[in-house]
């Protein structure tokens, strides 16, 4: 049977939110990554792709391609937030969605037609929902296959809709840069330029035995990818390996008592997210990249799994006490959570290594209620008092 896979992809999501939230910004350039010439961009509105500005690019680079850029600092609650919401909406039409990123997904529809019909119907429909309940456009493509769904999905973004029928897979990838085929990086570009391969459809000249000899293991894949050949199933059973934030600093700092106030802060983002997605970790990992760009890490194993922020907060403190903090410059700091596993049960929280009354439970909850409700650390710690709220 012939599998129906929609391929469902935010445009510009960070960007999107902003302006979302923000709707003097519409029509500007809006760039997510902070104002600190030290990051990187994590989003950028079309307005500022036309400057030549796009993700990973060094925020310095950016500024100087798009000088009338607004910079604006990364809100990862906010964005999360309104991820719940578009997955939910995706979630309605199949329970077989795979979540590969806060802002993209892959829906397998087939064998729903009955329900809900069509998978280009299907797709029309979610794109319309999140237009008019969450206020974002979504780009989506059609296909029998997660390769070429994915492809579709990028042909005609923004607010785009791409379908390629069941037969028709070769021809669509033919004319299309060698570029956009998965896998297909930096390295190997080169290397297919000088058998004359510019487009994907360039590619399918050539033999499996040939590509194989030519780059092993991965010109198998070339070789399939290019005629629009992908078996993988969509994954529904997959689960983050890690949760984690970092902050880069504006300026190089040494202060110990600075560096643990920004630990608590991201401490309480880690655990707020943990929270969210009723998961707990059994270890912490400590980030520090120095100066000079050296970066070193330390974990520790916790003896309960935990989704605390004050929990988290002491063991990034325990694990600093083995880094060279307050004698070389620390350009950033993070922490992740690791060893996660699904809040399944009720249970009592780690907290301070000894028995946890259900007090402490329950006061997250809360907590995390009035956040959702009001926005970000609308309750914080008293220390992070009078400090933005940048998640």
């Amino acid at each position: 049977m012939t599998h129906k896979i929609i391929h469902l992809d935010m445009d510009a999501f960070y960007a999107s939110v902003e302006i979302l939230d923000n709707p003097q910004l519409a029509g500007l350039p809006v760039i997510v990554g902070g104002s600190s010439n030290r990051g990187v961009v994590s989003a950028a509105s079309y307005e500022a792709r036309t400057y030549g500005v796009h993700s990973a690019l060094a925020i310095a680079v950016a500024r100087n391609l798009c000088p009338q850029g607004i910079f604006l600092p990364v809100r990862m609650s906010r964005y999360l937030e309104v991820s719940e919401r578009i997955m939910d909406i995706f979630s309605d039409y199949t329970p077989r969605m795979e979540q590969i990123s806060v802002d993209e997904a892959f829906l397998d529809v087939t064998g729903c037609e009955s329900l809900f019909g069509s998978a280009e119907h299907i797709a029309a429909i979610i794109r319309q929902r999140v237009r008019e309940e969450i206020g974002l456009t979504v780009s989506a493509g059609v296909a029998s296959s997660k390769l070429v769904a994915k492809i579709a999905s990028d042909y005609q973004k923004p607010d785009g809709l791409t379908i390629v029928a069941p037969g028709t897979e070769a021809d669509f990838l033919a004319p299309l840069p060698i570029k956009r085929l998965w896998g297909v990086g930096k390295k190997t570009i080169p290397v297919l330029a000088l058998l004359g391969v510019k487009t994907i459809g360039d590619l399918t000249r050539f033999s499996r035995d040939f590509l194989e000899k030519k780059f092993g293991k991965h010109g198998l894949h070339m070789y399939y990818c290019s005629r629009g050949i992908d078996q993988r199933e969509v994954e529904t059973s997959q689960s983050a390996k890690s949760i984690g934030n970092e902050e880069t600093f504006d300026s190089d700092i040494t202060d110990p008592h600075r560096i643990k106030k920004e630990l608590l802060r991201l401490a309480t983002k880690v655990g707020e997210r943990l929270r969210r997605a009723s998961l707990s970790s059994h270890t912490i990992t400590l980030k520090v990249r120095y100066d000079d760009f050296t970066t070193i890490s330390r974990a520790i194993t916790l003896p309960r799994p935990t989704n605390d922020s004050r929990r988290i907060y002491q063991a990034a403190v325990g694990l600093l006490s083995k880094t060279r903090v307050g004698a070389r410059p620390v350009r950033l700091v993070g922490l992740a959570a690791g060893k996660l596993q699904e809040d399944s049960l009720p249970r009592q929280l780690d907290l301070f290594g000894g028995k946890i009354t259900a007090d402490r439970q329950e006061l997250n909850k809360a907590i995390d209620l009035i956040n959702k409700r009001f926005g970000s650390q609308t309750i914080k710690p008293a220390v992070l008092a009078g400090e933005p709220a940048e998640d």
